[in-house]
């Protein structure tokens, strides 16, 4: 199990999967913060870097491909997990070449969640 201080950021415009996957974070052991929009959590990265970040691939103002190529663009690596309700054609070879650590579909199973999160910050 990951230590107490191991943060992973969640990003997605629905409130009830931020609060669902916050639950499930917390409940396995993990420290989870959330946000309601990319740029919100780019504004966050100047008080602390996520160990992990799980970002929807469809928001309205930024989408999590975007939000990965920003964290690209300014120098910030953090192991990033994309989820979508929506596969798209072509999405997942996108984000993967992005630098995705994982291309997860909703709904998502939690043993298969954590074992991205594990895999992604190197606790396998």
């Amino acid at each position: 199990m990951p230590g107490p201080t191991e943060c992973i950021a969640i990003v997605d415009d629905d409130a009830g999967v931020r609060k669902g996957l916050a639950r499930l974070l917390r409940a396995s052991s993990f420290e989870a913060e959330t946000f309601e929009s990319g740029p919100a959590f780019l504004d966050s990265l100047r008080a602390r870097i996520p160990d992990c970040l799980i970002a929807d691939l469809q928001m309205p103002e930024m989408t999590g491909l975007q939000l990965q190529h920003q964290l690209a663009r300014s120098g910030i690596k953090i192991p990033t997990i994309i989820i979508t309700a929506h596969d798209e054609v072509g999405a997942l070879e996108r984000c993967m070449s992005a630098g995705a650590s994982a291309y997860l579909l909703k709904p998502l199973e939690l043993t298969v969640l954590i074992a991205a999160i594990k895999a992604a910050t190197g606790h396998t």
